[in-house]
């Protein structure tokens, strides 16, 4: 197969464009040729040097070429798929969207969530633009019959990225016996992916005719409450006992709305998922990866070069504020 993958080189793009190549297929990638931390790309992709965002660039980019799929990693508003549209309306076979699966109804009427769930989050704009883009996407798709499938990840995660705001400021205060949030009780349910196992099941639905017209969820099936994802990072951390404290969400947002948004409109909500529809359509698709593995890859990059160490000080102070100001209202 010929695959155009738009980006590329994110935390869940890059799992698929190491698996496509590994499976030798046909890849090319469309992006203004940055580098980024995940290192350099793998042998054998094609790049196409251009900017999604400016139609000519992307028309020059492309060329004569058709595919068999498209891929866009980046699109976030309808503006971003009008002109998709307008570029790959008779160039490709297969036209994938990433969507989020925080579109879902929030917080969710039922679980575990299914495709079938409403789209509803009045929390998160990040989501409603998803939520726009899909919509706009289901029109092409019956009323000119353009060639869609819709994937939502969820929280999905490679050896970057901890899973939680703030980053390895959060481990640099665990190391240090300092106190660290953990918004409501702890004891929401929350669903982590790691980026390889998104791929395996990512990959079977390129050039797959059960997939076009579809929306599909990839995640995995392990479910973990908060207070125990922060105590595998604190473990695998070296760190036995964390001093958690624990903050209501509403009262994070006051202080933080970007922080807020994200909790009041994804996390603070127990969300877990029935992977049936893709195991379906993938039927060897298996989460192979838990989080306790996935975790110790985490900290094993950070431990591996001190200059990823990075600790944001605004974080830092923001933290001991809520803590300090929520303990003084509320003393244990």
């Amino acid at each position: 197969m010929k695959i155009l993958f738009i980006g590329g080189t994110g935390i869940i793009s890059s799992a698929c464009t190491q698996l496509a190549v590994e499976r030798n297929l046909d890849l090319y990638l469309l992006n203004r040729g940055e580098t980024t931390k995940r290192g350099p790309l793998p042998e054998g992709i094609k790049v196409l040097k251009g900017n999604i965002r400016d139609k000519a660039s992307t028309l020059t980019a492309l060329g004569d070429h058709h595919f068999d799929a498209v891929v866009n990693w980046i699109a976030f508003v309808p503006e971003h798929i009008e002109l998709d549209l307008e570029v790959f309306r008779g160039r490709t076979r297969q036209y994938v969207f990433i969507s989020s699966a925080s579109a879902y109804q929030t917080p969710p009427g039922g679980l575990p969530v299914t495709e079938s769930t409403v789209l509803d989050n009045p929390e998160w704009e990040y989501s409603r633009n998803k939520t726009a883009c899909e919509e706009r996407l289901v029109r092409a798709y019956r009323e000119e019959k353009f060639p869609i499938t819709i994937v939502r990840p969820s929280h999905t995660y490679d050896k970057t990225v901890l899973p939680f705001s703030a980053g390895y400021t959060v481990v640099d205060r665990m190391r240090k016996d300092k106190p660290v949030i953990v918004h409501g009780d702890g004891t929401s349910l929350w669903t982590l992916t790691h980026h390889k196992d998104f791929a395996h099941a990512f990959l079977g639905l390129l050039g797959n005719p059960h997939a076009i017209g579809e929306s599909f969820h990839i995640t995995g099936d392990e479910w973990l409450t908060w207070n125990q994802i922060f105590q595998m990072v604190a473990q695998a951390a070296g760190v036995p006992n964390p001093k958690l404290v624990h903050i209501p969400s509403d009262l994070i947002a006051t202080y933080d709305s970007d922080w807020g948004a994200g909790l009041l409109g994804d996390k603070m909500h127990s969300m877990v998922f029935d992977n049936s529809k893709i195991k379906r359509v993938v039927p060897d698709y298996v989460a192979r990866i838990p989080f306790s593995q996935g975790v110790r890859e985490i900290i094993a990059w950070y431990d591996a070069d001190p200059a990823r160490q990075v600790v944001d000080e605004n974080w830092n102070e923001r933290m001991d504020r809520i803590i300090e100001n929520y303990q003084k209202a509320w003393p244990s």
